[in-house]
């Protein structure tokens, strides 16, 4: 395994710090084998499928093979994974493509983090042992169309009746909404007026959901606009752990700890791409890595690179200690997206007019970081958490 020890990356230059001999053999393994599925399975096939926004159903077949799902859940036939092996898995899922990644970030980051944190237990023996093998899909609706940064403002309603609880309201920009055997979603109490979660099956009356269409990014996963007219579901599916959006916000912090090493793979695919070009494409009879700017550029793109890396290992540590508090996870996506979009950006540009070909892989990773930076909370909203942290002042009004 030695041999394939290329770093935290895909090649030898983008490991600078040597931290992928920080490793030990079970982070290595996964690490491994979701490079190899990357590299053979996913990059020779995903541009048609980003060009067609057409969901890659047969790679999710070939993911599921992989023993990868479940971000660190335990039991219920869910993976031993610890945070920093969660962490290079959507690292390396990114770097390959950020559809692919996004899907198994809904599936693993929220809607099974949500059952395992606020499920009954037969809702996790139900649910947890088929979603880690992908036989079963799941969704997390929280997002609605009046309410993105101030989701903790939700409409959608839950009214109890007898034994059962009827939902009224809509959700936009769904992940595996369409295609979900299961969707969480999270609804206000009319009584008393609390953010609770529900599972919702598919085929139940009164839901009904459909992809959204003419996006520019993340085109390989679909996103669900969801209506639900007086949807009915029993008790029994809601989940007895939800009784907050307190309860909502303690899973979107590890997600959003996610989205650091999401925007890392994604740096990676950019950098990777940008060093390969600039060795092999000849102008004015030498290389480009032999100009000056070139070499200025490739360095200032690893120096951002390798911050992303630091923060990453940083947070999945203090993440294995239970000391990763939301600002800190808040902190680490702020500034890996923001960096991401740089180094996207250079390697657009140092690919000249060849950057903005899908054959080159790098204006779909510069147009999927898009989304990354805007979803699990945008710039601006964790900049005014962290600020208020930091001074004790509140800036949102």
């Amino acid at each position: 395994m030695d041999d394939l020890r290329l770093g935290i990356g895909a090649s030898r230059h983008t490991d600078y710090f040597k931290l992928s001999e920080q490793l030990d053999e079970t982070q290595l393994s996964y690490l491994v084998r979701t490079r190899e599925f990357v590299d053979h399975e996913v990059l020779p096939v995903i541009n048609g499928y980003w060009e067609r926004a057409e969901f890659p159903w047969p790679l999710v077949e070939k993911l599921a093979g992989l023993g990868i799902i479940g971000d660190g859940i335990e039991g219920y036939g869910c993976p031993s994974i610890d945070p920093l092996s969660a962490g290079l898995i959507h690292m390396e899922l990114h770097r390959g493509d950020g559809s692919l990644g996004t899907f198994v970030g809904v599936q693993s980051g929220l809607a099974m983090r949500s059952i395992a944190a606020c499920g009954s237990e037969e809702q996790k023996q139900t649910w947890l042992p088929p979603m880690a093998r992908l036989d079963k899909i799941g969704a997390f609706a929280l997002t609605e169309p009046e309410h993105g940064s101030d989701s903790v403002g939700l409409e959608t309603s839950a009214r109890r009746d007898g034994d059962s609880w009827v939902l009224n309201g809509s959700k936009r920009w769904i992940g595996n909404g369409t295609i979900a055997d299961v969707v969480v979603v999270w609804a206000r109490d009319a009584e008393d007026e609390q953010v609770k979660g529900f599972l919702v099956e598919k085929g139940t009356s009164g839901f009904r959901a459909r992809v959204m269409e003419g996006k520019g990014s993340l085109r390989a996963v679909w996103q669900a606009e969801i209506e639900l007219t007086e949807v009915r579901v029993d008790e029994a599916h809601r989940m007895p752990g939800a009784n907050s959006f307190d309860d909502c916000a303690e899973v979107l912090v590890a997600t959003r700890q996610l989205c650091a090493w999401m925007a890392l793979g994604h740096a990676v695919a950019g950098f990777d791409a940008a060093m390969d070009y600039a060795a092999k494409r000849q102008q004015f009879g030498k290389s480009l890595t032999s100009f000056q700017l070139v070499q200025q550029r490739l360095v200032h793109m690893l120096a951002d690179v390798t911050a992303m890396q630091l923060y990453c290992v940083q947070t999945a540590r203090l993440a294995s200690e239970g000391a990763l508090a939301p600002t800190l996870a808040g902190l680490a996506k702020l500034h890996n997206t923001s960096k991401a979009r740089t180094v996207l950006a250079e390697a657009r540009d140092l690919l000249g007019g060849n950057g903005v070909l899908l054959d080159f892989h790098v204006i779909r990773h510069m147009l999927d970081i898009e989304a990354i930076h805007t979803f699990e909370g945008t710039e601006t909203m964790q900049t005014l958490i962290a600020g208020r942290d930091i001074t004790d002042i509140s800036a949102f009004t």
